[in-house]
């Protein structure tokens, strides 16, 4: 199965523009205000793989003053459109050379990771990144977990794809979302926690806090594993050579 990124394409552009913080999505962000609160100083944020502008958006909601940044340019089309007044720049794949050195409070990265598509590609952005940061600057990097790829959930299906039960680190795998109407399987690439945790080695970044949102139960939606899975890994990093 090749590798295709599959949101840089007008038609998945527009699908993703309407999708809301709800259903499984809503566990990936819930956290992040706390986070925000907990261990970032400054107002200064990236969102790395800001896609249409919804996690920029909400990084701005906080209180953050974010510039959103993506390689797909249909994507930053979108964002540009639905919020005139936002920062939204196309970048090239790996080149932060337009960003400030040190510019930033905040780094958040989500999902963007879940398409990346070596551990060395990975580790070079990781990297990129890092030297991004303010030197109080904290990294926050929302993925997929694993068992997303082979669990039903609210917001998506995973059982055409059984293959993925057998997939290790670097494996693609297949997930189809529930909450657009665009129905093609995106294909991410599995990482487990163990390689996350060796990237960021290989990146100079410590890891300072992990979480792995459950829902409680008492949430307005429809939850299918989201009591019992957690479907999202959030890492909080700051430079390994500035420490906590």
């Amino acid at each position: 199965m090749p590798f295709t990124n599959v949101y840089e394409d007008d038609a998945m552009a527009e699908a993703y523009s309407k999708l809301a913080f709800a259903n499984t999505y809503h566990l990936a962000f819930r956290d992040i205000p706390e986070l925000v609160r907990e261990h970032v100083r400054g107002r200064r944020a990236l969102d790395f793989g800001c896609g249409t502008g919804r996690s920029t958006r909400f990084l701005r909601g906080l209180g953050l003053e974010a510039v959103g940044v993506d390689i797909s340019a249909q994507m930053v089309e979108v964002a540009r459109r639905l919020d005139p007044g936002g920062d939204y720049r196309v970048i090239r794949d790996g080149d932060f050379s337009s960003l400030p050195p040190n510019g930033f409070d905040l780094v958040m990265s989500a999902f963007t990771f879940d398409n990346i598509p070596t551990g060395a590609w990975k580790a070079t952005l990781l990297r990129g990144l890092g030297g991004l940061l303010a030197p109080s600057g904290r990294l926050i990097n929302l993925v997929s977990s694993p068992d997303i790829y082979t669990h039903e959930w609210a917001s998506f299906t995973t059982r055409d794809f059984p293959e993925n039960a057998s997939a290790g680190p670097g494996d693609l795998v297949r997930i189809v979302s529930l909450d657009i109407e665009d129905r093609r399987p995106a294909v991410d690439v599995l990482w487990t926690d163990e390689a996350y945790r060796e990237t960021y080695r290989e990146s100079s970044l410590e890891v300072l806090e992990v979480r792995r949102p459950l829902a409680t139960g008492t949430e307005p939606y429809r939850w299918v594993s989201e009591t019992r899975v957690a479907p999202w890994v959030i890492y909080v990093l700051c430079r390994a050579d500035r420490g906590g």
